[in-house]
C-alpha cells in the first residue's frame, strides 16, 4: 500500500482533500496529529465521519512538537506521554493501521547525564509499548533527521534506545539519507521490525520532504531492498505527491 501524509494537505477542505487523494490512486492516509490538525473532538468526530465515506485507510503521526517523551521533568514527560497515549486512543477509534512516534530528544542534562537519559527514554518507550499492546495498535518509533537535539538518527543509536522493547519501527528513508545514508545497516538491523516506510527526498545536507526523484535518493537501487509495508509519502504539497507516485509505478513498485 502507498499512502500520503496529511504533510501535503493545504487549507481545511477535508473532504476536497480525501477526494484528490483517491484520485491521484493512493490506498491510504498518514493523519499527522500536529498544529493545525490536533485530533481535538471535533476534529477527530469529523475525520471520523468522513472517513466513512472513503476507502481509504489510515495511519496516525502522533504529536511530536514540545513534547519530549524523555524528558528529566516529570511534569513534561507525563505531558508527552500524556499526548502520545491520547492519539493511540484515537487510533483506536479511527481504526488506524499503525501509528508512528517520535523519539524523545536531547537537552543539555540528558548530554551531562547519558545513563540516566537513556534509562528514562527507554521507560517511556517501554511503557507505550505496552499501552499500544493493550490496545491492540501497531506501534513505531520513526528514526530522526539530522539535527542537533534530535535523538535516534543512525541505526545503532535506535537500536541502543529500542534493543528488547517490543515496539515497532517507522523507517523514514529521507531521514536516514541525512545522517549517513547507512540503508543496508538499518535494513539489516530492522528488517523485520519495520512497520510503515516514510519516502521523501533530500540531498543529504537538511530534512527537504521534496518529491521523490528531486533529491539523490538512490530510488531505482534501494526500493527492491525495503520491506514490503505500508509506505507513506510525506511531501509538502499533492504536485509533489503525483510526482512522487508517478516514479514509484514508472519502477514497478
Amino acid at each position: 500500500m502507498i499512502g500520503l501524509s496529511t504533510t501535503a494537505f493545504k487549507g481545511d477542505d477535508i473532504e476536497g482533500w480525501l477526494e484528490d487523494v483517491e484520485k491521484l490512486g493512493f490506498d491510504y492516509i498518514e493523519w499527522v496529529c500536529e498544529w493545525p490538525r490536533f485530533l481535538d473532538q471535533n476534529l477527530f468526530e469529523k475525520l471520523k465521519e468522513l472517513m466513512s465515506s472513503f476507502n481509504l485507510p489510515l495511519t496516525l503521526h502522533a504529536p511530536f512538537s514540545d513534547l519530549n517523551v524523555a524528558s528529566f521533568n516529570e511534569i513534561i514527560r507525563k505531558a508527552s506521554m500524556g499526548a502520545v497515549e491520547k492519539a493511540l486512543h484515537r487510533a483506536v477509534d479511527l481504526g488506524a493501521v499503525a501509528v508512528t512516534i517520535h523519539p524523545g530528544h536531547c537537552s543539555p542534562v540528558s548530554r551531562k547525564y547519558p545513563k540516566e537519559y537513556l534509562r528514562i527514554h527507554r521507560s517511556s518507550l517501554e511503557k507505550i509499548a505496552r499501552t499500544a499492546e493493550e490496545l491492540g495498535v501497531n506501534v513505531g518509533v520513526e528514526n530522526m533527521p539530522r539535527f542537533p537535539i534530535l535523538d535516534a538518527q543512525t541505526p545503532e543509536r535506535l537500536k541502543n534506545i529500542i534493543d528488547g522493547i517490543p515496539i515497532g519501527v517507522t523507517f523514514d528513508v529521507a531521514h536516514l539519507n541525512t545522517t549517513g545514508a547507512d540503508f543496508e545497516g538499518f535494513i539489516t538491523n530492522f528488517k523485520d521490525r519495520v512497520i510503515v516506510l516514510h519516502l521523501h527526498d533530500n540531498h543529504r545536507s537538511e530534512d527537504e520532504h521534496l518529491a521523490l526523484g528531486e533529491g539523490n535518493i538512490p530510488w531505482e537501487v534501494l526500493l527492491p531492498k525495503l520491506p514490503k509495508v505500508p509506505a507513506t509519502i510525506e511531501v509538502k504539497n499533492l504536485r509533489d505527491a503525483e510526482k512522487s507516485i508517478a516514479l514509484l509505478k514508472s519502477l514497478h513498485w
